[in-house]
């Protein structure tokens, strides 16, 4: 009789998840349109340094009126739920009792524009979703790709068995190519980065930061 194989576990495991927003093939030409024409200095974030390549928006998207926008944060907001959910031990009913609070705003990277290494404080989830991506450069495999960077420290030795070790164990940055209409998920506090756009045309985002706020804990959640 053979001995049962191991017992093993992700016990320093990072939630990553994948969500589609179904109506994403009518929704994603009107909010290009609409990012486009409001891609002018009354619109941009005067807070951050975007690079004359990228441009990006106040975090106040999630309150605009326009249905478009209105529809994909509905979208955005129920995916990060459903992402949280699916890994939490807490029921629907528990889920159902939370606020949501969410700053979100849109991101056009051009030719040769990118996204510096960031992470946000106070919140919970980062949502990504893509509007537009253009086709993968041939001469740079990571263009335009959102990178997530390593943040486990790591030992110096390493022997043979680490060049074949599999996710969620593998140690390095990960990195997602955005697909129209999909969107992902994953702690804020991440260090995370779009690299340099090096196809033609222009990738379309929209980033939202998100947190739930449970009835008993709104006092001392810290302000944005």
């Amino acid at each position: 009789m053979s001995a049962p194989g191991p017992h093993v576990v992700p016990l320093f495991a990072t939630p990553f998840g994948l969500a589609t927003l179904p109506e994403a093939q009518a929704l994603n030409p009107e909010l290009h349109a609409l990012f486009a024409a409001r891609a002018s200095a009354q619109w941009r974030d005067p807070l951050i340094s975007a690079g004359p390549r990228t441009f990006r928006s106040r975090d106040d998207l999630a309150g605009w009126p326009e249905e478009p926008v209105r529809q994909a944060m509905r979208g955005i907001l129920a995916g990060v739920t459903s992402v949280a959910a699916s890994i939490s031990d807490l029921t629907a009913e528990q889920f159902a009792q939370f606020r949501i609070e969410a700053r979100a705003w849109f991101t056009i990277i051009g030719p040769d524009g990118c996204v510096a290494p960031t992470s946000y404080p106070n919140t919970s989830w980062l949502a990504v979703y893509c509007g537009a991506a253009p086709a993968p450069a041939k001469a740079r495999f990571d263009s335009g790709i959102l990178r997530m960077h390593e943040s486990r420290p790591g030992p110096m030795f390493q022997d043979a068995t680490q060049s074949g070790v599999r996710i969620p164990y593998r140690a390095g940055h990960y990195a997602w190519r955005p697909v129209p209409g999909e969107m992902a998920v994953f702690p804020a506090a991440i260090t995370h980065e779009i690299a340099l756009v090096r196809a033609a045309g222009a990738l379309v985002i929209v980033s939202a930061r998100v947190r739930f706020l449970a009835p008993d804990h709104q006092a001392w959640m810290p302000p944005w």
